[in-house]
């Protein structure tokens, strides 16, 4: 399996594997699928280093998943953090690849002006949660029903992971 920066050619495979979640999980808080000329546009707010990558696992031309840090809020007090994400093809699931994606973006994230990573999991997901303190981070607390999905309210665990000791 190779890992490397997302590129254009990704789309289709990037844009299955997000639209799953966002139709048939809670995991993702989006209630309609991105068409293709959203989520390239999406693709296209990464670059190949600095705070904000999109990296993809493929196998055979085949996306298998992808992992990305973004933006955690506009505001510019806000720029040494970032949000992080992770998907897999629902067939990948535990096989092992969500730790090489993370791996390799956490190695990429080394020598950035980043102080902390945050990722907010839709409960109950173990397998989210499992690879999150893998990497380091800390649960820091839980927001009770913050979305509304399928009709029922989500609550979302916040977690946080230092790249710099305090």
């Amino acid at each position: 399996m190779e890992i490397r920066s997302a590129q254009s050619i990704d789309v289709d495979g990037i844009n299955e594997i997000g639209n799953y979640y966002i139709l048939h999980t809670p995991a993702n808080f989006k209630l309609e699928a991105l068409n293709t000329l959203e989520r390239l546009e999406w693709i296209k707010e990464f670059s190949e280093t600095g705070r904000h990558q999109l990296l993809v696992g493929v196998e055979e031309g085949k996306v298998l998943g992808y992992a990305c840090s973004t933006a955690f809020h506009e505001r510019c007090a806000y720029q040494t953090s970032v949000a992080t994400t992770i998907y897999m093809h629902p067939e990948t699931c535990q096989k092992g690849l969500g730790t090489q994606l993370y791996s390799e973006l956490f190695n990429r994230l080394k020598g950035t002006d980043l102080n902390r990573a945050f990722a907010g999991i839709t409960l109950p997901n173990e397998g989210s949660v499992a690879i999150h303190k893998k990497f380091g981070f800390a649960e820091v607390g839980t927001f009770s029903e913050a979305g509304h999905k399928y009709g029922e309210y989500w609550d979302v665990l916040w977690m946080e992971k230092a790249f710099h000791p305090s």
